[in-house]
């Protein structure tokens, strides 16, 4: 009896995830979604989810895309390289999926990215920033800004806007995505003139960093770059001012979310910069309409995550809608993935997070530099 109420569970959690309200009907479109809803990142995966979500929604709530409801498949990765190539066979071989939307983070993307290639199935993320996701194939898309962009962006603004004449670094050298935010930053910094006089690397399970810091004190930076993610920043930070280090932290758009720690001490954080996707106070028509609208569904002001998942179903959605107009059946077939794949390439659409267009399958556009001041986000400048 114990065994068949699990079951049972399993079974209705399975359904819920996949979205089987629309199971059956022909005239529905099928896109999967990959994304961490529990472990360490799971304020990524979990925001991004909702704006595709939320999308999908408003999308159907309006008719569909030419009369065709869309039906979201989402399984949780849980940030996990295996179990994100694990969601991306299924959604391909058994849900049969027209495209995705996903993976979040950059490792877990690797993997899902080189598998989609091979099969030419149309894939955009709205949040993995390594350059290299959008190396295996013409297929896979992105729309938020590459590493080697935003934490170039970073060396510069903390020589030309801060006036930084010197810079630390610690980041995690088991982590893709902060390496090659590390490389970017010393790249930049090296042909702005910020002097790089300390650089120190952790692994990804470690959470004392006080021999490291100890080491970038002795130099007293003015800046200190943490290319890392919220929860590991909130340790650096705080360890680092304890550690007497007074230098202004420079972080990146993993950032976002520190202040929805729960319990944390915020004051670590204050003058804080970080460059992100969009600004949630934008008085554009589509940020307004994005933070309402989802501050109703979720009860919460929309992160970049939120909006860069909006964006990406956005831009699939409306690459479905093209190839429906050329005639092509949106549907699991080698020519309705490369009609949504060349409707992608010839992506020029205004989003939340600005005008996207792509070249190489990445897209160009300005960077929000965000402030922390006194526990709040506080917008910057626009830099680039």
């Amino acid at each position: 009896m114990i065994m068949k109420k699990i079951f049972a569970l399993v079974l209705v959690l399975a359904l819920c995830l996949g979205g089987t309200a629309f199971a059956g009907d022909a005239s529905v479109i099928k896109i999967g979604v990959i994304a961490p809803l529990t472990g360490n990142v799971a304020v990524y995966g979990i925001a991004t989810k909702n704006g595709s979500e939320l999308f999908a929604k408003q999308t159907n709530d309006a008719g569909g895309i030419n009369g065709h409801k869309i039906q979201l498949i989402i399984y949780d990765d849980k940030g996990d390289p295996t179990e994100s190539l694990n969601a991306y066979n299924k959604l391909v071989t058994a849900d049969e999926v027209a495209a995705i939307i996903g993976p979040v983070t950059s490792s877990p993307t690797f993997g899902v990215a080189e598998a989609s290639a091979a099969d030419n199935v149309p894939c955009i993320t709205g949040t993995a920033t390594h350059p290299d996701v959008t190396k295996y194939g013409k297929n896979f898309f992105r729309t938020c800004f590459e590493d080697p962009f935003q934490g170039g962006a970073m060396a510069r603004f903390a020589f030309e806007k801060l006036k930084a004449k010197t810079a630390a670094v610690i980041y995690n050298v088991s982590d893709a995505y902060s390496t090659g935010l590390y490389n970017a930053f010393k790249e930049n910094a090296e042909k702005s003139g910020l002097k790089v006089t300390a650089v120190e690397s952790y692994a990804n399970d470690d959470v004392d960093f006080n021999a490291q810091l100890t080491n970038i004190a002795k130099s007293a930076p003015d800046v200190l770059f943490i290319p890392d993610y919220y929860n590991k920043a909130y340790l650096i930070c705080s360890q680092a001012r304890k550690a007497g280090i007074k230098s202004v932290f420079l972080g990146v758009d993993g950032t976002d979310g520190v202040l929805e720690i729960e319990g944390a001490d915020y004051s670590v954080f204050n003058g804080m910069y970080f460059p992100n996707h969009y600004f949630p106070d934008d008085p554009s028509p589509l940020v307004k309409n994005l933070r309402k609208s989802y501050e109703a569904a979720y009860g919460s002001m929309p992160n970049s995550f939120a909006a860069l998942g909006y964006d990406a179903a956005a831009i699939l959605f409306n690459a479905v809608r093209k190839t429906l107009d050329a005639g092509v059946k949106v549907s699991a077939t080698p020519e309705s993935y490369q009609a949504i794949i060349d409707n992608l390439t010839a992506t020029d659409l205004e989003c939340v997070t600005g005008r996207i267009t792509f070249v190489n399958n990445n897209p160009v556009k300005d960077v929000s530099v965000i402030k922390i001041v006194d526990g709040a986000y506080k917008f910057e400048t626009k830099y680039r």
